[in-house]
């Protein structure tokens, strides 16, 4: 029997990756709109939190948030009031019933830096992994591109890219030996298999 998960304690200055899909994996992102107001709210509920967005990927079924929890509100409050709040406007929008994800969204706090290093190249690489883009670049939702500076943008901690992989070029090289191979750390793997 599958034991039901249980929230990490969020804690001031830790890292958490934040996922979710859609029902029967299902699209949840239908236009670039829908992209567009999430990227908004997280924007606000961001700041409004004090957490900082270090890697995202919003992906047509599924989503994955890398954030670090700056402040004393918990970082799990993001993934509430975004969500939340989008998958009202979704039914609206669409005239849609029922639940858009398949359930709460689930939570790991990262706490070894192999794992954060390794799991933000597999957060990026999640458009070509999936057959959705021939190119990483060619993906504009996901902070990729800030990431190695082809595009200027505010959900992005540039001293966190320094500190954790050196250089843009370091880190695009680090990206790219990930789609040669797609080979993660087995805990990593174990998680995002399930």
């Amino acid at each position: 029997m599958k034991r039901k998960s249980r929230r990490p304690p969020f804690v001031q200055g830790h890292y958490y990756h934040i996922y979710n899909r859609g029902a029967g994996k299902a699209k949840i992102f239908q236009e670039d709109d829908n992209y567009y107001f999430v990227l908004g709210r997280i924007k606000k509920y961001g700041c409004k939190f004090d957490l900082t967005v270090l890697a995202y990927c919003l992906m047509p079924n599924h989503y994955h948030l890398l954030v670090r929890q700056d402040g004393e509100r918990a970082a799990g409050l993001l993934p509430q009031r975004v969500f939340n709040s989008y998958s009202k406007a979704y039914n609206r929008k669409y005239e849609h019933s029922g639940t858009l994800f398949e359930g709460p969204y689930k939570v790991v706090h990262v706490t070894e830096e192999a794992h954060l290093r390794h799991l933000c190249r597999y957060i990026h690489a999640n458009p070509v992994k999936n057959g959705v883009v021939e190119s990483i670049e060619d993906w504009p939702y996901s902070n990729y591109l800030e990431w190695v500076g082809k595009r200027s943008g505010t959900l992005v901690d540039r001293i966190f890219v320094e500190d954790f992989y050196g250089t843009s070029s370091d880190y695009e090289e680090f990206v790219r030996d990930y789609l040669l191979v797609q080979e993660l750390p087995l805990e990593l793997a174990e998680y995002l298999e399930n």
